[in-house]
């Protein structure tokens, strides 16, 4: 892909999101408004994450609830639906085109997008 002007990132954005956005908008061609867009959701998915998991550092995976018993931390689950967002954003602006097909599959790039089909004989 062709390189595209700096684009500031978002103010609100950790450091470690704002270089990464940095590093993506020098690298990508990211022109159109609906992908900064994206890319903005995928670092603040990042930053969710990365503070889950300082939440979770510091308290720990569990907690007693008031019967006493071990419950999840609700953080768990913040951390899973950020990783798992910010995944699927990265999936979706393309930027892991790299990234093999699974077993059985053969990859098929149309436009900026990816898209797997059966191989014949699989």
């Amino acid at each position: 892909m062709s390189k595209t002007n700096g684009a500031a990132p978002p103010a609100h954005l950790s450091k470690e999101a704002r270089d990464w956005w940095k590093a993506v908008t020098a690298q990508y061609a990211v022109a159109d408004p609906h992908h900064f867009k994206l890319l903005r959701a995928a670092c603040e998915a990042w930053d969710r994450l990365q503070q889950a998991r300082g939440i979770l550092a510091k308290e720990g995976v569990t907690y007693r609830d008031r019967f006493g018993a071990p419950r999840a931390h609700p953080a768990l689950a913040v951390e899973r639906d950020s990783r798992i967002g910010f995944a699927r954003l990265v999936r979706q602006l393309g930027f892991d085109d790299s990234a093999p097909a699974p077993d059985g599959f053969e990859k098929v790039t149309r436009a900026h997008s990816r898209h797997y089909r059966r191989r014949k004989g699989a």
